[in-house]
């Protein structure tokens, strides 16, 4: 049996090296992570690998919003991708539809192209498309090593019986991996329901701002910083082993 892993989004320094300290198999860097991730600055990426040893995959997705990129966009994609490799980045982690919501098969082979001997995860853009069995055989075929998915649902818990069907599709061609809601509560339970052996979470909390002076009316980039939490980590890690 696959030893179990559990990949943690962090979207800063601090909080890759929390999820380290907390026992993290993996680390997906991104930023923003209330727009759903966004790809973290070239200075970000570089700090966090020479900082953490745990394999680093990098979330490349310029902009919030659906997944089909235009030509500019997706050159931006490629310059980053590349910009990784230059880091010594273990693998990146993109998406690219079509309008029809298909695997947009041109675009993602440009982008695994230019990640070369970088691993590649398919991320949660599988949830938008129209056909999964069909985009899956398509993400397959890219080569990717696995894709990160909720099985089309709002969290992992809710889709866990299509995760399922897709780890049975996969039969060991890559690794399908539930995301979104995934909590010390939960772990233990959506890892049975979808038989994965890779789960990912962002175990993150707000941390209060340090700012002493705080204006009356203060506008929302006054509030506290949002990071991945150690021991949130941590309590995944020991919910999933205690089962």
């Amino acid at each position: 049996m696959a030893a179990r892993l559990l990949e943690v989004a962090a979207n800063s320094l601090d909080s890759a090296l929390a999820a380290q300290a907390g026992g993290a198999g993996r680390i997906e860097l991104c930023t923003a992570l209330e727009l759903g991730g966004l790809t973290p600055s070239h200075g970000e990426i570089a700090l966090v690998r020479e900082h953490v040893r745990l394999p680093l995959y990098v979330l490349i997705r310029p902009r919030a919003g659906d997944f089909l990129y235009s030509e500019h966009e997706r050159a931006t994609m490629r310059r980053d991708i590349e910009a990784c490799a230059a880091l010594g980045c273990d693998g990146v982690v993109f998406g690219v539809l079509d309008a029809d919501g298909d695997v947009d098969m041109d675009g993602c082979s440009e982008l695994a192209a230019a990640a070369g001997r970088m691993g590649i995860t398919f991320h949660r853009a599988f949830d938008l498309v129209r056909d999964p069995a069909r985009a899956l055989e398509d993400i397959i075929a890219l080569r990717a090593e696995r894709v990160l998915t909720s099985g089309g649902a709002r969290s992992a818990l809710e889709g866990a019986e299509r995760i399922r069907e897709c780890v049975a599709q996969a039969n060991g061609r890559l690794v399908v991996m539930p995301g979104a809601g995934i909590t010390p509560g939960n772990i233990a339970r959506i890892a049975a329901l979808t038989g994965a052996q890779e789960l990912h979470a962002s175990a993150k909390r707000v941390h209060p701002s340090g700012m002493s002076h705080q204006p009356a009316d203060a506008l929302d980039m006054a509030d506290g910083e949002i990071r991945t939490d150690e021991e949130q980590v941590r309590a995944l890690m020991h919910a999933w082993a205690s089962a």
